[in-house]
């Protein structure tokens, strides 16, 4: 296996001490960029589902492939602003808790398979819930592993 990844720069920007009283205490930027990502993010992933529409009884295609294509991302993005580049602080708020957040969908993915269930489509229910489970773990390791090559290829390149 590879190390963990290591911690990015928001880590020291974004983390004042505990307040119970005050949670967001200084977390202003971070909340508002997360906020905006998500507001975008809810909307690619809404546009998704109205080109991949699922009828009933039928394998969520456009659910799957939001969550498969977004979990390949946030490794992917993560990997890229905490080892490759030096990126801003709120670059991945806004892009991995945010967008990819509001895009990737798994409460949509227990409903599809809850209504699977209850249609009496156990089949596909089980292929819906072990395949989502499965390739947006492959997914996420994938843009791990992507964003790491590229990375090397580009630091050898320099």
């Amino acid at each position: 296996m590879s190390q963990p990844l290591p911690p990015s720069g928001e880590d020291r920007v974004f983390a004042p001490p505990a307040n119970l009283l005050r949670p967001f205490q200084g977390q202003g930027r971070a909340v508002v960029v997360i906020a905006a990502g998500g507001a975008l993010g809810a909307l690619a992933r809404w546009g998704v589902g109205l080109a991949l529409p699922t009828p009933p009884g039928t394998f969520p295609l456009g659910t799957f492939a939001i969550n498969v294509v977004g979990c390949f991302l946030i490794g992917a993005v993560i990997v890229a602003v905490t080892e490759i580049v030096d990126a801003h602080p709120l670059i991945r708020p806004f892009v991995a808790s945010g967008f990819l957040g509001g895009f990737t969908t798994f409460s949509t993915y227990s409903v599809d398979a809850e209504n699977l269930l209850l249609g009496g489509h156990v089949g596909v229910a089980s292929a819906y819930l072990v395949g989502t489970l499965a390739a947006a773990v492959v997914a996420a390791w994938a843009g791990i592993r992507l964003a790491r090559t590229i990375g090397v290829r580009r630091q050898v390149t320099r």
